[in-house]
Formats: structure tokens, sequence, C-alpha cells
């Protein structure tokens, strides 16, 4: 399966909860993304979903001076990234359960439903109503 447009649909809400259990610079963002299983996100992708979310508000950034390079701009969840987080998680659950189910309906948590009636029962014999 092209995992592409999957991941087009939840990149926001992967970032958002790479950087939300530890701030982290572009690089370093892509790299816990690729390290979790999602081996095939692209920079540019990344980069710019990066910088999507912080124009929304969602992510903070700071400068950390590096002894190794140029510095290093750090990317921190502000409260409305925490808000879309919980938000978009529970989308993400129901929506994954929801599919989940449908693919295997032996699965499906709950009772049971009942047998469906057939609408045709044989009639016994001499029944012509």
């Amino acid at each position: 399966m092209d995992t592409t447009q999957l991941l087009k649909g939840v990149l926001d809400l992967a970032v958002l909860a790479v950087v939300e259990e530890e701030d982290g610079y572009g690089y370093d963002v892509l790299r816990r993304l690729r390290a979790s299983g999602l081996s095939e996100v692209g920079d540019a992708s990344v980069y710019g979903t990066l910088r999507r979310l912080y124009a929304a508000g969602a992510l903070t950034s700071y400068v950390v001076p590096s002894d190794e390079g140029p510095h290093r701009k750090y990317y921190g969840m502000t409260p409305a990234g925490r808000d879309q987080l919980e938000r978009q998680s529970k989308d993400w659950t129901t929506f994954s359960e929801t599919v989940t189910e449908l693919l295997h309906p032996d699965r499906r948590p709950g009772p049971r439903s009942e047998p469906r009636l057939d609408p045709h029962p044989a009639r016994p014999e001499g029944d012509h109503s």
C-alpha cells in the first residue's frame, strides 16, 4: 500500500505528537518521526509542516546557539497546539477504529447483533396467506 496519501493526512498530528514529547529542531523532528516508523516522510514535508504549525500558533520557536555549525531553531508546543493535538488524536482514534472494524468485522467490540430474520421465511405446506 502506498502510504504517501495517508501520511499527508496525519503529518500534522504526527509532528505535534513528536514535539509534545520533547522540543526539537527540524532535522531532529524528522529523525524521530522516521525512527518511530514513518520512514517515508520527506524532509520538505516536515519542514513545511513545522512552519505551517508555527504560523497557525500551534508551535512556538526559539533559537539555540550551536558550537558545531549554525544555530538551531527549536520548536515547542503552545496551548493551542496541545488543544489541536488532543482534538486530532480523538479524531484519528475514532477514524482508525472505524476502518479497523470495517476491515475486521469479527473483532468488533460489544455484543454481536442478532442474526437477521429471513424476510421470506418458508411457509408450511398449505399456507397460502
